[in-house]
């Protein structure tokens, strides 16, 4: 039986994945910040444990409680919307902490057992607003690229491990508690000199062609663990498929992804 730790499992995109890869007979650790046994049905192969990705000591004490795992699901991250003018730096290095740095540490963190093993997989999920400009996510999409960045450059130094890294792109799912999480951290970020501009923002994502939904997202983590092709990227979700296929740098995974389901 193989074994999956997955970050962010409270609520949205990672519990559904819990729920995806446990039903498909994985052991499966999910982990959260303040575990709520109650969100997972109780079962052996079914773990929730404790974690902040933002503090090593924490990391290091789940690891060690999950013992040896196949595959690594980096899904915790915190959302902001706003203009990054009225944005404060504390706030962005907030959300640069665990988007981008907690999904570094926690890779860091694995990857020792997975190199010794000569096998794992790391599963990094980032945003569809890496595959095109979208408004007022300035902060949010810089800390969603950098792990793009980061995890092409390493799947070039953990080949020789037999180590793979991979990437699934979320469109716009409405139905996460994605902007009622961060309700708190965005006040006050859309300054009266930007409100006829975020109320059109507003409008339009009110009536989106397309979305995605976490069922999309599990299901495409599921693929991305278990496809053992080179293909680096996997869009979740009818929008970010589409996004991606108008893109010529991920056209091809777009279309890799839709054959596949």
């Amino acid at each position: 039986m193989k074994t999956v730790l997955i970050t962010g499992c409270s609520s949205g995109y990672g519990l559904e994945t819990a729920r995806h890869f446990h039903a498909q007979g994985w052991k499966v650790v999910a982990t959260m910040r303040s575990p709520r046994a109650d969100l997972l049905p109780a079962s052996s192969s079914l773990q929730v444990l404790p974690l902040d990705v933002t503090r090593p000591e924490s990391i290091a004490r789940t690891l060690e409680a999950a013992g040896p795992i196949d595959v690594l699901v980096n899904n915790a991250g915190l959302g902001l919307f706003g203009a990054f003018e009225a944005t404060p730096m504390a706030t962005v290095r907030d959300i640069f902490e665990t988007n981008t740095f907690g999904t570094m540490a926690m890779t860091q963190a694995v990857l020792p057992q997975f190199r010794a093993r000569r096998t794992g997989l790391v599963v990094n999920v980032t945003s569809s607003a890496t595959l095109a400009p979208m408004p007022l996510v300035a902060a949010y999409t810089a800390s969603k690229t950098a792990i793009e960045g980061f995890t092409e450059s390493l799947a070039f130094e953990l080949e020789a491990f037999n180590v793979r890294v991979k990437l699934v792109q979320p469109g716009y799912a409405p139905t996460t508690r994605f902007t009622a999480n961060g309700a708190e951290r965005m006040q006050g970020l859309v300054p009266e000199a930007y409100v006829p501009y975020a109320q059109s923002v507003f409008a339009t994502l009110g009536q989106p062609a397309a979305t995605t939904s976490e069922r999309d997202v599990a299901e495409a983590v599921w693929l991305a663990a278990n496809d053992a092709t080179p293909q680096l990227r996997y869009p979740a979700g009818a929008d970010a498929v589409a996004l991606a296929a108008r893109n010529p740098l991920f056209a091809g995974a777009a279309r890799e992804h839709s054959a596949a389901l």
